[in-house]
C-alpha cells in the first residue's frame, strides 16, 4: 500500500477517528528507529499514513524525537504531502486557546537536534524561504473556514528546544518579535520535509498564552492537555475533510523538486556510503546507488 498523504499527530492526537487501519508497519531507516510504527489505512476512503510523533503513550520529549527517522519512514511508504498537528502557546492575545492556526514561517531556536539528512559525503542546501506548502495550507484554510472552525493562516511560529516551557522574559521577547505562536517541534519537521521533497503544512492547536501575561500563572502541562483533549476534534474534523480532497490531486507547487538545485557535491565526489544512505532522496538526480 502506498499512502500519498501523511499525518503526524502530536500532543493529544495519537490516533485518528475515521482511520480504518490496514496494518501497522515497522520501518527501518538509515537514521535509526522512528517514534513508532507507521499506521497505514484509509481516512474516509483516502489512503493515508499516520505516525504518532512522541510515540504511543507520549514517550519522547521534543528533543528525543527522531525526526529524521519519522519523516524518512513516511516518505518510504509513498507520502508526498505531510500534515502535522501540534500544540502551541499563543504569543498574541488574538490567538485564543481552542483555536486553530496554520503556520507559514518559523524562527528556529533549537540547538540539540539533528535536523538535516545531508553531510558526511553529500552536501545539500535547500531553499527554505517559504518553509510550508502554500497549496496545502490554503486548502486547509479554505476548508476550515467553510466548516466554521476558528482558524487563521500566516502564523509565525517560534520553535524552542524544550522540554521546559518559556520563562516570562523569553515569552515577552518572542512576543516583541511579532511572533504569533511558540512550540517545540514544527521547525525541525519542516526542515526535514523540505529536504525530503514533501509538501508540508502545520495545523497548530492553541492551548495557552505561554508566560507573557503576568496576571496569569505560567503555562503547565496539565492545562495544555486539558485544552488539547477538549479541542483536538477540530483538527480531526478538518483532516477528514481535507485528506480526501488532496488525495490523488496534482501537486501544484515546487516542493517535490526541492533538491533539484540544492545538491552541491560533485557527483564523482559523493561517497558510496552517502549514496547508499540517501538513495531514497537523491536517486532521481543521479546521486543514488547505481542500478
Amino acid at each position: 500500500m502506498r499512502a500519498p498523504i501523511g499525518i503526524i499527530g502530536g500532543s493529544g492526537l495519537y490516533r485518528m477517528e475515521g482511520l480504518a487501519l490496514d496494518r501497522a508497519q515497522e520501518v527501518a531507516t538509515p537514521f535509526g528507529q522512528p517514534s513508532g510504527p507507521v499506521h497505514l489505512g484509509t481516512l474516509d476512503g483516502a489512503p493515508v499514513a499516520f505516525l504518532a510523533r512522541h510515540g504511543e503513550g507520549h514517550r519522547f520529549t521534543p528533543s528525543e524525537v527522531n525526526y529524521r527517522a519519522n519523516l524518512w519512514a513516511l516518505k518510504s511508504v509513498g507520502v508526498e504531502r505531510l500534515i502535522c498537528v501540534s500544540a502551541v502557546g499563543s504569543l498574541q492575545a488574538h490567538h485564543r486557546p481552542g483555536e486553530l492556526r496554520l503556520v507559514s514561517q518559523f524562527i528556529d531556536k533549537t540547538r540539540h537536534r539533528k535536523d538535516t539528512y545531508f553531510g558526511e559525503g553529500l552536501v545539500a542546501h535547500v531553499s527554505f524561504a517559504e518553509p510550508t506548502c502554500a497549496h496545502v495550507s490554503e486548502t486547509l484554510l479554505a476548508s476550515g473556514r467553510a466548516m466554521g472552525l476558528p482558524i487563521e493562516g500566516d502564523a509565525l511560529y517560534v520553535c524552542m528546544e524544550g522540554p521546559a516551557f518559556s520563562t516570562r522574559a523569553e515569552s515577552k521577547l518572542h512576543q516583541s518579535w511579532g511572533a504569533d505562536l511558540i512550540g517545540m517541534t514544527q521547525a525541525t519537521e519542516a526542515r526535514l520535509a523540505r529536504e525530503a521533497e514533501l509538501c508540508y503544512a502545520c495545523i497548530a492547536l492553541v492551548t495557552d498564552y505561554d508566560a507573557w501575561r503576568e496576571e496569569e500563572e505560567g503555562v503547565d502541562a496539565a492545562s495544555v492537555l486539558e485544552v488539547m483533549h477538549a479541542n483536538v476534534d477540530k483538527a480531526q474534523r478538518l483532516l477528514r475533510t481535507v485528506v480526501p480532497q488532496l488525495s490523488g490531486a496534482a501537486r501544484l507547487c515546487s516542493c517535490g523538486e526541492a533538491l533539484k538545485t540544492a545538491l552541491f557535491t560533485a557527483p564523482e565526489a559523493v561517497t558510496p556510503e552517502a549514496r547508499q544512505r540517501l538513495d531514497l532522496l537523491v536517486a532521481k538526480y543521479g546521486y543514488g546507488v547505481a542500478r
